[in-house]
């Protein structure tokens, strides 16, 4: 039977869907794309903002308008969000608990053709064990080492609808990574619902995981996915003084406006913010910062948002992902007074976003001259793309294979590529020259 299965959202979505995919494969569904006629349809939903909700609906109608005859599953956020919810030709209804047990719950609905709706009031505190051995047409693996939010940030509905933070044990992340590092990955991805809080329900820490998994053997690149300010702590601090784990990290700011802040409940003022990437740079001084800024959140005026846009100057990140705040039912900040104008947002998105490529523009430049080891993801006309551990957009002159990895030399900036030659074709035309004279 035909399995199809549509990812909306974060990479912990990503992770899920990965796995459920090789719960089919194990048991002999045939995995194609969604857009191609399935006897079973699998909707892993997003929920982060009511924009999330329409485009998870449509991919469910989407489905059911496809395949009228098919196993329709609609699970993750929108539907942990909207538990009552009804939508005629659904026929599972799964929330962020029991994706493990998806396969047995589609084979139940086959034999008696029942809707299946498992839904909780309360997720619970364990972690619902997931483990994957590969990642389908990806050269870095993602592995979900948490689960779970308790920051309650107001704009956000996460916290409602992935429950309290719930950690891995750490012995099998250590047995999951080893395994993909053995299956050839070069970079694995650590990821979570609130990554760096690893931990809090093991009486361990974040730090003290990333100490076991930096002794793996052959782990060659680790990246963490994002991480909160606030979890930057001395212990992790100095591991990153360990070369096997990637340089860069990917640190919401939300505001840079103190006012802001605290009407979002951050758990940080500015001060705090900038002195701690100041600590950062003292260990790696190139490292690449990547940040989350959310734009025209109620009662951010004119001198807000500009106090916001002067902090990103000065923090000098390498990219900022720039939202416009989406008014999100359920949450606190929902109900809150001036709202801005969606006029208003989307001045503002265009002006952070074009500082954004001023800054990443400049932080490309840094490397002009400079050889990087790159991550070969795909070819495309001759070339090839992939990433440094600065998570610099490379493209070289050239054929290569995917999931090599490559010293570039960088000659040019193209944005948003890096253009670069192979190290080793330079030394080759070199030598050709010196032999020829």
């Amino acid at each position: 039977m035909k399995v199809g299965i549509y990812t909306l959202g974060c990479k912990v979505n990503a992770y899920e869907s990965e796995y459920v995919m090789s719960l089919f494969k194990e048991r002999g569904y045939e995995i194609v794309p969604f857009t191609e006629k399935c006897d079973i349809y699998i909707i892993n939903t997003c929920s982060v903002t009511n924009t999330s909700d329409a485009k998870s609906r449509k991919v469910i109608h989407q489905a059911i308008r496809r395949n009228p005859d098919a196993c329709v599953v609609a699970m993750g956020c929108f539907i942990e969000a909207n538990k009552n919810i009804v939508i005629d030709g659904v026929d599972i209804f799964i929330g962020n608990k029991d994706k493990s047990q998806i396969v047995s719950l589609v084979e139940e609905h086959q034999k008696n053709k029942k809707e299946i709706r498992n839904l909780y009031e309360d997720l619970g505190t364990e972690f619902e064990d997931m483990e994957i051995s590969s990642f389908e047409g990806r050269t870095r693996a993602f592995v979900k080492i948490q689960d779970g939010c308790e920051n309650f940030c107001t704009y956000c509905i996460i916290p409602f609808v992935r429950g309290k933070c719930r950690s891995k044990d750490p012995e099998l992340v250590i047995k999951e990574i080893t395994t993909l590092v053995n299956h050839g990955y070069q970079e694995i991805v650590l990821t979570g619902i609130h990554t760096g809080n690893y931990g809090v329900d093991l009486e361990m820490d974040f730090s003290s995981l990333l100490k076991k998994i930096l002794r793996i053997p052959n782990l060659h690149r680790l990246r963490i996915s994002s991480i909160e300010i606030t979890e930057l702590n001395q212990n992790v601090l100095n591991l990153l003084k360990n070369p096997i784990i990637a340089n860069h990290l990917h640190i919401p700011l939300q505001s840079g406006s103190s006012q802001i802040m605290r009407a979002m409940n951050r758990k940080y003022t500015k001060e705090e913010y900038l002195e701690k990437i100041k600590e950062i740079r003292r260990i790696r001084s190139d490292i690449s910062i990547s940040t989350d800024v959310i734009v025209g959140f109620p009662g951010e005026e004119e001198d807000l948002f500009e106090e916001s846009y002067q902090f990103c100057k000065e923090v000098g990140f390498s990219k900022i992902h720039v939202f416009p705040y989406s008014k999100r039912d359920g949450t606190a900040a929902s109900k809150f007074p001036n709202q801005m104008d969606a006029r208003v947002k989307k001045e503002r998105v265009k002006r952070l976003s074009e500082l954004s490529n001023w800054l990443e523009d400049a932080y490309m430049r840094k490397f002009l001259g400079k050889e990087v080891e790159v991550l070969i993801e795909r070819t495309i006309d001759g070339s090839s793309i992939g990433h440094t551990s600065n998570f610099l957009l490379v493209k070289v002159l050239g054929e290569y294979q995917q999931g090599q990895l490559l010293s570039v030399f960088i000659d040019k900036i193209q944005y948003p590529y890096c253009l670069g030659i192979c190290c080793d074709d330079i030394r080759k035309t070199e030598r050709e020259t010196v032999m020829s004279h």
